[in-house]
C-alpha cells in the first residue's frame, strides 16, 4: 500500500479533441491553452505560499542525458487552475548549466523523452493525435514530426541503444468479463461477470484488458496517414497479466540490453485469489531473434546451487538493467513472500552462470533506481535518515556501498552518461529542480520557479532527534511558520504519514505539503515513526502486525516533545494524515486524551474487518494485519482486529474532517462514510468531503483548491478557533 511519489503515475495534464474526417482518418484539434505562472501583485505583497500560488508551479520531471553527456532534455508541467487541466513540454539546456532551450510548444502532453544513438533527435510521447503516440524533434526544436501511429495508441516504449528496435505497451483484450462480451447478443449490458479475484485495482475495475509489452523494428522515420506506423509483435499473446505491473505501469520496469537483441520485462505471471496474496513478480527475457522468454528468477530448481539463495526469489523482483557489456542484469528484489515493504535489495544476475550475488547484504538501507556507470559499478538511490542519497557499489560487493551525496534533502532520479551525472533533487522547502552531480557536491541546473521562490518566505525547516517510549531516538522534522517569533504561540499540527512504510523524508508534495501548511501560521511536526524506512530493517518492520503499537506512541512522543516549547500552543493542537495515517487519525480520535482540538483524516482505513473484505491486493492485508478477521487462532492478526479504530469510536469527542476519493478501490470510500457516520450519530462535529473524480489521491486542479480550502478552513476554525 506504498504510494511513493517513485510509483505514482504523472496525471494526463493536457486536453486535444479529436474528429474524423469523411474517409476515416483521423484529425486533431489542439485545444489552446494559456499559462500564467506569475503572481499577483496582491500575493507579492502578502508574500506568502498559497495554494493559488503552489499551483503555478512548474513541475520539473523526467530528465535524461544525451549520449555524449553534454545535453539534458527534460519535461515541465503547468497548470491552467480555470480550465482545470494542464500542459507538458520538453526543454533542453548544456548539462554544464546555461538557458534551457524549449523545445515543444503545443498545448498537449509531451512526455517520456528518449535520446536518439547518434544524439541529433529527441523521441517522445504525446496526445497531439488525441492518444498515445511517439514523436520525435531535433535538437534545434525543428523537424517534429509523428513516428508511431499504432491504433487505440500507446502508454508508454523504449528504443534500443542501437535505434533498429522499439518496444511499446498497450492495452489488450484478453478476457471476456463484461457481459456484453460474454453475451454478445446483448451489446447494451452494463454487467460484470467475475469468477475470481482481483475484480478491481486501485481505480479501475477489471474489464479483461491487460498491458501487453510488443516489440518491432523501428526506423524513426515519419508516419504516413492511413499506415500503422511501427506496429510491433506482441510477446505476451493470450497472457492475463500485466507488463509493467499494475497499477503503476511503471515503464522503469522495462530495459533493452544495449545489442538490442534482447528485452528485460518484470512482470506477476498469474491470476485470481493467487495474484491477489502475492507479491512474486520476476524478471523475464525476450529474445527478440528467437522470440524465446526466460525467466531469470525461476531459471533452475530451487535446489539449483546458482541460485544461492532458496527458494530462489519468492517476493517482489523488479526493475532489470543490463550492464554495458550485456553480461550481467541488475534488478531490485525483496526476500520475504507477501510483503510489500521488505529491504529492496541490488541483486545482479551473470548471464555467464546463471548466478546471483546480493550486493548491499550488509548495507540495511533499501536500493532503488539502478543505474550502471561501467561495467563494475552500479549507482542508485536510498533513503537513508529522512533524506534520499545518491550511492554506488562494485559489481563483485567489494568494497561496501559508497554513499556519495550528503545533505537533507530528496535525490528522487538521476540520469548519467558519459561521466556526467544529473539529479532531480528537492526538499521540504524546494520542489523538482535539476542539479550536476561533481564528485558528491550539488550545483543547480534549473530555476523553473524561482520567479515563485523570490516571492514567498518559506519556514525555518528543524531537524529533532525525540527520545521514544522504548528508549530510542526519533527523527523528526519540525517546520516553522515563516517569520517566526519565538515570543508568539503558535497552532500545531502532528502530521501522520501514510504508506504506512513511507519515509518523512525531504520531500516537496503538492498534495501534503508542509512548507504551504507552515505559511497559514501553523507550526508542523513530521516524525519519522517506527515502520518508515531509512533507519533499518528493525525499525521499518516494527509497524506490522501493530498497528496501534509502538508507532502510536511515536507520534505522541513527537507532539508531546515539541508542544514543549514556549512558542507551541498546547490549547491549539491538531492532527492530520491520509491512508496509514488517516487510520492513524481515527485511532488517535479514541485515545488522544484530549490533546487535539481537530482531526483530518484523507482516506483512513477505519473498520478493519470491511477492508480486508473490500480491498483488492490482500498481501499488504496479511503482511500488515497479520491475516483475515475469521482466523481466530492468529494472535496477531486478532490483535490487529481488536485495535481497529472503529471500535473505539464511542471514544470520539472531537470535531473531525473526512475527505476520500468514490473511485479508490485501495482504501473504499466506504471506510470514510462508516466514520463520518459514527461521528455524526454520536453529535461530534463533523464533514464528509468526497470527490467523484478522485482516487486515493486528489490530483485535478480545481479539486486540490476545494481539498485545501476544506483542510485549512476546518483547522482554523477548529485549532485556531477562528469563526
Amino acid at each position: 500500500m506504498k504510494f511513493t511519489t517513485k510509483t505514482l503515475a504523472l496525471l494526463m495534464a493536457a486536453a486535444v479533441t479529436v474528429s474524423c474526417s469523411g474517409d476515416g482518418s483521423r484529425k486533431n484539434q489542439i485545444v489552446p491553452l494559456d499559462i500564467d505562472s506569475n503572481m499577483t501583485e496582491a500575493e507579492i505583497r502578502a508574500g506568502i505560499l498559497t495554494p493559488e500560488v503552489m499551483w503555478k508551479m512548474g513541475r520539473v520531471g523526467e530528465s535524461v542525458l544525451s549520449p555524449d553527456g553534454k545535453s539534458v532534455v527534460y519535461s515541465v508541467t503547468w497548470y491552467n487552475m480555470q480550465e482545470n487541466r494542464g500542459l507538458s513540454h520538453l526543454y533542453l539546456m548544456p548539462s554544464e548549466g546555461g538557458e534551457p532551450q524549449q523545445l515543444t510548444v503545443d498545448a498537449v502532453y509531451d512526455h517520456s523523452p528518449q535520446w536518439s544513438a547518434d544524439g541529433k533527435t529527441i523521441y517522445f510521447l504525446s496526445d497531439r493525435t488525441g492518444e498515445g503516440q511517439i514523436w520525435a524533434i531535433g535538437t534545434n526544436g525543428k523537424r517534429i514530426h509523428q513516428v508511431s501511429d499504432i491504433k487505440g495508441g500507446i502508454e508508454g516504449f523504449g528504443i534500443a541503444p542501437k535505434g533498429d528496435h522499439f518496444y511499446y505497451v498497450q492495452n489488450v483484450h484478453v478476457a471476456d468479463i463484461e457481459s456484453k462480451d460474454v453475451y454478445p447478443d446483448l451489446d447494451k449490458s452494463k454487467g460484470l461477470i467475475y469468477n475470481d479475484l482481483m475484480t478491481r485495482h486501485w481505480d479501475y475495475w477489471d474489464r479483461g484488458y491487460y498491458k501487453h509489452v510488443f516489440v518491432g523494428k523501428f526506423d524513426g522515420k515519419e508516419a504516413h496517414a492511413g499506415k500503422e506506423a511501427h506496429a510491433g509483435k506482441d510477446i505476451m499473446p493470450g497472457e492475463a497479466w500485466d507488463a509493467p505491473l499494475a497499477p503503476y505501469f511503471d515503464m522503469k520496469e522495462i530495459s533493452w540490453n544495449n545489442a538490442g537483441t534482447q528485452l528485460a520485462y518484470t512482470c506477476k505471471k498469474m491470476t485470481g485469489t493467487k495474484y491477489a496474496q502475492s507479491t512474486d513478480s520476476d524478471i523475464f527475457v525476450y529474445d527478440v531473434a528467437k522470440g524465446t522468454v526466460t525467466n531469470i528468477n525461476k531459471a533452475g530448481t530451487p535446489d539449483d546451487p546458482r541460485l544461492k539463495i532458496a527458494p530462489a526469489f519468492p517476493g517482489y523482483d523488479k526493475y532489470p538493467v543490463f550492464s554495458p557489456d550485456d553480461r550481467y542484469i541488475a534488478f531490485q528484489s525483496m526476500r520475504r513472500p507477501g510483503n510489500e515493504s521488505d529491504k529492496d535489495r541490488l541483486f545482479v544476475w551473470d548471464s555467464t552462470d546463471g548466478s546471483f550475488r546480493d550486493l548491499t547484504e550488509a548495507f540495511d538501507y533499501n536500493s532503488y533506481n539502478l543505474v550502471w556507470k561501467d561495467n563494475g559499478t552500479i549507482l542508485f538511490l536510498s533513503p537513508i535518515e529522512a533524506t534520499r542519497q545518491l550511492c554506488s557499489v562494485n559489481v563483485e560487493g567489494i568494497p561496501a556501498v559508497e554513499v556519495i551525496t550528503r545533505g537533507d534533502h530528496d535525490i528522487t532520479a538521476f540520469t548519467y552518461s558519459n561521466g556526467v551525472c544529473v539529479a532531480e533533487k528537492v526538499s521540504i522547502s524546494q520542489g523538482t529542480e535539476l542539479y550536476r552531480v561533481d564528485n558528491g557536491a550539488l550545483n543547480q541546473l534549473t530555476f523553473v520557479n524561482k520567479h515563485i521562490y523570490d516571492n514567498v518566505k518559506m519556514g525555518e525547516v528543524q531537524k529533532r532527534w525525540i527520545a521514544t517510549t522504548d528508549g530510542k531516538k526519533m527523527l523528526t522534522w519540525v517546520i516553522l511558520p515563516p517569520d517566526f517569533d519565538p515570543n508568539q504561540k503558535y497552532p500545531t499540527l502532528l502530521y501522520c504519514q501514510g504508506g504506512p512504510q513511507d519515509v518523512v523524508s525531504q520531500f516537496w508534495s503538492y498534495r501534503w505539503n508542509f512548507q504551504l501548511m507552515a505559511a497559514q501560521g501553523y507550526v508542523v511536526v513530521a516524525p519519522n515513526r517506527r515502520g518508515v524506512p531509512s533507519f533499518g530493517q528493525e525499525w521499518l518492520d516494527q509497524i506490522s502486525g501493530d498497528y496501534s503499537g509502538q508507532n502510536i506512541r511515536d507520534y505522541l512522543s513527537a507532539i508531546d516533545d515539541v508542544a514543549r516549547e514556549p512558542w507551541v500552543d498546547r490549547d491549539r493542537l491538531g492532527c492530520v494524515g491520509a491512508s496509514y495515517g488517516g487510520y492513524s487519525v481515527y485511532y488517535l480520535a479514541g485515545q488522544h486524551e484530549g490533546r487535539f482540538k481537530a482531526f483530518i483524516s484523507h482516506c483512513g482505513i477505519f473498520d478493519f474487518d470491511s477492508m480486508y473484505g473490500s480491498t483488492e491486493e490482500l498481501f499488504f492485508i496479511n503482511n500488515d494485519y497479520g491475516g483475515p478477521y475469521w482466523d481466530k487462532e492468529n494472535a496477531v492478526a486478532q490483535r490487529s482486529y481488536a485495535h481497529s479504530p472503529h471500535r473505539f469510536v464511542q471514544n470520539w469527542d472531537t470535531p473531525i474532517l473526512i475527505i476520500t476519493g468514490l473511485n479508490d478501490f485501495r482504501i473504499p470510500y466506504t471506510q470514510s462514510l462508516e466514520a463520518f457516520t459514527g461521528a455524526r450519530v454520536q453529535g461530534i462535529p463533523a464533514r464528509f468531503v468526497a470527490f467523484e473524480n478522485e482516487n486515493h489521491q486528489v490530483f485535478q486542479p480545481q479539486n486540490s483548491l476545494v481539498w485545501n480550502r476544506e483542510f485549512f478552513g476546518w483547522l482554523d476554525k477548529y485549532v485556531k478557533g477562528e469563526q
